[in-house]
């Protein structure tokens, strides 16, 4: 069943303020792995430049799924531009209500999605 214009518009401001605090985060997130160490030199211990490596790989795995997030975010916006939001890339078959309100920027159904995961499509 497709979505009420009034549906959609709460989608896109939801993901309009989905994107902003993803934006924001990375932002963060990128100064605080661009950030020299503070202590760096024999002095700091062994053990503390091992945190602190981990702490930056961390940040960055976050970053890059924080980017997968934004990429997808940005499309579901596309499909609202495009009056195709709702409906699934692939298939063509509507997106389930209670699968955008759980992920607004769902641009595939369930079924489409796990396929995709698996190798399938």
């Amino acid at each position: 069943m497709p979505l009420k214009k009034k549906e959609i518009e709460t989608y896109k401001k939801r993901l309009i303020e989905m994107r902003d605090q993803i934006n924001s985060l990375l932002q963060g997130t990128t100064e605080e792995v661009k950030k020299p160490d503070e202590a760096t030199g024999y002095s700091q211990h062994q053990a503390d430049q091992g945190t602190d490596d981990f702490d930056r790989t961390i940040s960055i795995e976050l970053t890059g799924r924080e980017f997968e997030i934004l990429k997808l975010i940005d499309r579901a916006l596309e499909k609202i531009e495009e009056n195709t939001y709702g409906v699934c890339d692939v298939s063509g078959d509507d997106i389930p209500k209670k699968r955008l309100d759980a992920v607004p920027y769902a641009t595939m159904t369930v079924v489409v999605q796990e396929q995709r995961e698996k190798g399938i499509l």
